[in-house]
């Protein structure tokens, strides 16, 4: 289509984040629902909400992989910098099968913005569309402006993802280590979990550092080569 031709920004997919490579934990139910809608089987609007590093940006890439396996246009962008592009970033979107934007409260209270997104949902959505949504809060509590807008943000399936139990996290560490093509034993997770910034994201750029290392020194993931690491890390400081 010649709209899609226009588009000013394209979108690179993040090979590792299907839906194959996340980790559900107590999640499922909201995979589930992901997938029914970019397969049209489920809600045209979804919107999932909850803490940073749960993997919110994970699962609107996997969508996008999802669609693409679908021979679906897609698109996704993520809001989260200070700055927002400007808003004709929305010039011809209506058109895509699949629309997934991140962090979508960072356009309240930029009348240019809301206006823009406004007009873009009322296309998107009489064009049968699907749109996923993400944020950190639930769509009432963002300081959007424009009552419509607001309304429409609350329209669809609002779902909040769940934080991972410390056991959780441990087999979302072993799980996303064996994704990334090396082994880390349950034990030497809990030695990492006391030891260093619980959150996810934090454990996540932990495990890239810890791949490298491995490969570096041509060792396994000890609990006293993690020790060596940590240090060095810590000194690094």
């Amino acid at each position: 289509m010649a709209l899609l031709k226009q588009l000013p920004l394209h979108f690179e997919f993040r090979a590792n984040q299907t839906f194959n490579d996340y980790f559900s934990g107590s999640n499922l139910e909201i995979i589930n629902h992901l997938q029914n809608s970019v397969n049209h089987h489920g809600e045209k609007q979804v919107f999932i909400w909850g803490e940073s590093g749960l993997g919110k940006s994970h699962l609107l890439q996997a969508c996008c992989h999802q669609a693409q396996s679908l021979r679906l246009s897609s698109f996704y962008f993520d809001l989260s910098p200070s700055a927002l592009p400007d808003c004709n970033l929305l010039k011809g979107l209506d058109e895509f099968d699949i629309v997934c934007f991140d962090n979508i409260d960072q356009i309240a209270g930029h009348k240019d913005w809301e206006l823009a997104f406004f007009n873009f949902y009322n296309l998107h959505r009489d064009q049968g569309h699907i749109l996923i949504l993400s944020a950190t809060c639930p769509p009432h509590d963002i300081a959007i402006k424009l009552p419509d807008l607001k309304t429409r943000l609350n329209w669809g399936l609002t779902l909040k993802i769940q934080p991972l139990s410390d056991e959780e996290k441990i087999t979302a560490l072993v799980f996303k280590a064996n994704q990334m093509g090396f082994e880390i034993t349950p034990k030497a997770v809990r030695f990492l979990l006391t030891h260093n910034n619980r959150d996810l994201s934090s454990l996540w750029r932990l495990l890239t550092k810890l791949d490298h290392a491995s490969l570096a020194a041509k060792r396994k993931l000890t609990i006293p080569f993690l020790k060596q690491i940590l240090a060095e890390e810590s000194r690094q400081r």
